[in-house]
């Protein structure tokens, strides 16, 4: 049998060892060369609707919808239905919102997130359309008692005077004493927003009401906030509304908006000239006014 020598056994590991080496040189540019890097792309769609929500029940346990656009830093707060049935419109107005949102996301500004809360009092609705969520002026009852009766809730308390400002167990409406309830927050309604709206670290908060046709300012103990007159000023001048302070007109307690003032949110009360339009075109100015103002 032929003995290889030493130098040539040397010699034959090194071929083959450079051999292998570039082998695999060819195999791993040859490798990337067929087998680009794949880029990655993130895209985001322009309009990804509405976050809805659920923030509470009612007396009869009817949700209290919330509907969210955006998700910038300023969170703004638009409120209808507190007082049901009985301003009907405000509930009609803030769903016309809704639709106007869904329809044109992008005048919504990148550092804001606005919510709606269309019906904060939905057993007072129901008693004057006999409808759950959504309705239509048709729907609505032409009897006045059943028209004021859904001002208040199912416990035949005003929302709007169950808030823990200045709070009494009876309070206002124009000339007559309405429940206030038994303590402030007693009702699941006034308790479910004042946990809504003090989580949002709100910039402001818009409050519709109707028939007065005025903007009011919000406020408790401590005054008006100043930073609810500039809020409050922007949305009267843009949508030609008349603002002002006080509301005098009669004395009232435990004002959900009133109550904001006293834990430092700036809020206003929007209050249309009838119980029966939405003043569409003025209310969206305000709003828009309002947009810009935290642009």
């Amino acid at each position: 049998m032929k003995i290889f020598s030493a130098r040539k056994v040397i010699a034959i590991i090194i071929i083959f060892a450079v051999a292998g080496i570039g082998i695999f040189v060819y195999f791993i540019s040859h490798n990337n060369k067929v087998q680009p890097e794949t880029p990655v792309v993130i895209t985001k769609p322009e309009n990804l609707g509405p976050t809805h929500t659920v923030l509470g029940q009612s007396v009869q346990g009817r949700n209290i919808d919330v509907y969210t656009y955006g998700n910038g830093k300023t969170r703004i707060v638009l409120v209808g239905g507190i007082h049901g049935g009985y301003e009907w419109n405000t509930v009609v107005l803030a769903y016309q919102f809704i639709d106007y949102f869904d329809a044109n996301p992008k005048i919504i500004p990148a550092n804001l997130t606005v919510t709606i809360i269309p019906d904060a009092n939905p057993d007072g609705v129901y008693k004057v359309t006999g409808k759950d969520g959504r309705f239509t002026s048709a729907d609505v009852s032409t009897n006045a008692q059943v028209l004021a009766s859904g001002r208040f809730n199912a416990d035949d308390v005003d929302l709007n005077r169950n808030f823990d400002c200045k709070w009494q167990p009876q309070s206002t409406w124009q000339s007559k004493t309405v429940s206030a309830g038994t303590a402030p927050f007693s009702e699941p309604e006034a308790a479910a927003l004042r946990d809504f709206l003090l989580k949002e670290n709100l910039a402001v908060a818009v409050f519709w009401h109707s028939q007065s046709g005025t903007v009011y300012a919000s406020q408790c103990q401590n005054g008006i906030l100043p930073e609810t007159l500039n809020t409050m000023d922007a949305y009267a001048k843009a949508s030609g509304y008349p603002a002002v302070k006080t509301f005098d007109a009669y004395a009232t307690t435990g004002g959900a908006d009133d109550w904001l003032a006293s834990v430092n949110i700036p809020a206003f009360t929007v209050e249309l000239k009838t119980h029966d339009t939405v003043e569409w075109q003025q209310n969206l100015a305000g709003v828009s006014a309002l947009f810009e103002y935290y642009k």
